[in-house]
């Protein structure tokens, strides 16, 4: 748990198994993370930093999204072929949604109040209704081969996927249902964050390279690329800009880097 504030950590939260994914829900108080060693989705309470539920079996659980107006989580099972949902008053799994493939990231997205799944091995983007817990949609993501990682300008109603095996980043048109482009970034991206004020996308990338893309219109053009090694996952803060980079190992010791955008001329 880190303070953005005063730039340091300020607790530690032990006893996780290989957490891989992490969303922080202020307004119900609570913290869901994808203990993927326990093949459990685990629930903390905000203001105690306890854990208060343990929802499973799940696979391999990876990304997760929460859906406000059903109240449920949504856990990407990467190995499992589905999405796994969660009732979050309740910390019981009660379904597992067939994806058809391998589950990439999930996402909630405000415009719609939808879910979206990446779709591995089908190389879809699939759109699932909360409420009623089944997919709605599926959509063909040509030239993106293994779909995993999702950010969304919501506003501008635009999807970036990016494609693990052929190191590609799609841009989804959300309103109009259909692919715009697609673009090369570095091998093996995983996790995306997009700054809404600066339109700018950051994909980092296992390899670790991390690419910078800048929307203009309704596409994407790179701005830049920089090396940052076990650069599996990145955050960034909106009102001030600054890019996080946890990384498992430099020196001997994981690290936390943080970065100030330079302004494009």
């Amino acid at each position: 748990m880190f303070d953005t504030a005063k730039r340091e950590v300020v607790a530690n939260l032990d006893g996780f198994k290989r957490v891989h994914g992490v969303i922080a829900v202020p307004e119900i108080g609570k913290v869901f993370a994808s203990a993927t060693g326990e093949h459990k989705l685990v629930t903390v309470d905000m203001a105690t930093l306890k854990t208060v539920g343990m929802a499973g079996p799940i696979d391999y659980p990876d990304g997760v999204a929460y859906a406000p107006g059903a109240k449920r989580v949504f856990v990407s099972d990467e190995h499992g072929a589905v999405d796994a949902v969660v009732v979050e008053a309740t910390n019981k799994l009660i379904k597992n949604i067939p994806l058809g493939g391998y589950a990439g990231n999930t996402v909630y997205d405000p415009g719609s109040g939808r879910i979206l799944v990446a779709v591995h091995g089908v190389n879809q983007l699939a759109v699932i209704d909360p409420m009623e817990m089944k997919i709605i949609e599926r959509y063909p993501l040509p030239g993106v081969e293994n779909p995993h990682g999702i950010a969304l300008d919501v506003a501008g109603r635009l999807a970036f996927i990016a494609g693990e095996e052929n190191h590609s980043l799609a841009v989804f048109d959300l309103k109009n249902s259909q692919l715009l482009s697609v673009h090369q970034v570095g091998e093996d991206p995983d996790v995306l964050a997009y700054d809404v004020g600066l339109k700018t996308l950051y994909v980092s990338a296992e390899s670790g390279t991390v690419t910078l893309l800048r929307e203009t219109g309704r596409d994407l053009h790179t701005i830049g690329q920089c090396s940052m090694p076990h650069a599996h996952t990145v955050s960034v803060d909106p009102r001030t800009h600054l890019v996080y980079f946890p990384l498992e190992n430099v020196g001997g010791k994981p690290l936390l880097r943080i970065m100030r955008p330079v302004p494009i001329k």
